[in-house]
């Protein structure tokens, strides 16, 4: 079969199984099997693929009907122009947490952290790593300490570090919370599990595949709200920064965790879909 008729099947089978954006991960799961471009695909669609490509193909589409996430089968996902390694180990890195990343940036580059000095900066909840590589690569003279309570995704993030050539200005601690941490940083940053047991429950499929440790935000989804905010403080330099990631529906009760924990100029920032997606404060 050629390449077009090959996506044809697969398409068709996808949307029978009601997998969504049947048509984009089948051209991409096919990209992925042949090595090739999605522009390759198109310009290629007469191409026939041999017996033992399409055998492969065919099996990773069964993965796909089974609600196994396109970026666990390729290892890959895109996260700030970079590339990262993804497996069932880690949440995998979405574009709203872009916002995140790039408000860190926007107080870095005002120059109003630590002047003349390198920046500090305290990821925790890392995951994947795709927040303290993204930051290592755009800020030249951060100093970056990745905290995860999982050994595996640590293993994940430390070879992500590796692939974005930034592991040596990386510290990647296994500790829970701020159990193991004792300096005191500029910036705090985390995209902490935030959902709540109600919608743990609700969950699709496909996000059900990826941990819940990394989801699961306890009975109200602010577990890790309340501990970065009572114990946040205790790492942080005077006026140091605190950036969260929180859903859609936390702004207020975040913005009131913060508040009655002592930090002040606490602002919300949208992300591309005009969701409230990051809660910024500083310590007083």
């Amino acid at each position: 079969m050629t390449i077009k008729e090959n996506l044809v099947k697969a398409i068709e089978i996808l949307k029978q199984n009601k997998i969504e954006d049947s048509t984009l991960k089948a051209r991409l799961l096919l990209a992925f099997v042949l090595n090739e471009s999605k522009e390759y695909l198109i310009i290629n669609s007469e191409r026939r693929i041999d017996s033992a490509l399409e055998e492969k193909y065919n099996n990773l589409l069964k993965k796909l009907i089974n609600n196994v996430p396109l970026q666990y089968i390729t290892n890959s996902q895109e996260f700030m122009g970079l590339k990262f390694y993804i497996d069932e180990n880690v949440l995998i890195p979405r574009q709203d947490t872009e916002t995140l990343v790039q408000e860190v940036l926007k107080i870095v580059g005002a120059n109003i952290v630590r002047p003349k000095k390198h920046c500090t900066i305290l990821d925790m909840c890392t995951g994947s790593g795709a927040i303290a590589i993204s930051l290592a690569k755009n800020v030249f003279d951060a100093k970056i300490t990745a905290v995860d309570i999982s050994v595996e995704a640590l293993k994940v993030a430390k070879e992500n570090a590796k692939i974005n050539h930034v592991k040596d200005k990386i510290e990647f601690m296994e500790s829970d919370m701020f159990s193991k941490v004792s300096e005191k940083y500029d910036i705090l940053v985390s995209n902490p599990p935030y959902v709540d047991e109600e919608h743990m429950k609700l969950l699709s499929k496909e996000v059900k595949k990826e941990p819940q440790i990394a989801l699961d935000g306890g009975e109200d989804g602010l577990k890790f709200y309340k501990i970065i905010a009572a114990e946040g403080k205790k790492y942080l330099n005077n006026n140091g920064w605190v950036l969260l990631e929180i859903g859609y529906n936390q702004k207020e009760q975040v913005c009131e965790i913060l508040s009655n924990q002592g930090y002040k100029d606490i602002v919300c920032v949208k992300d591309l879909a005009s969701n409230d997606r990051v809660i910024i404060c500083r310590k007083c």
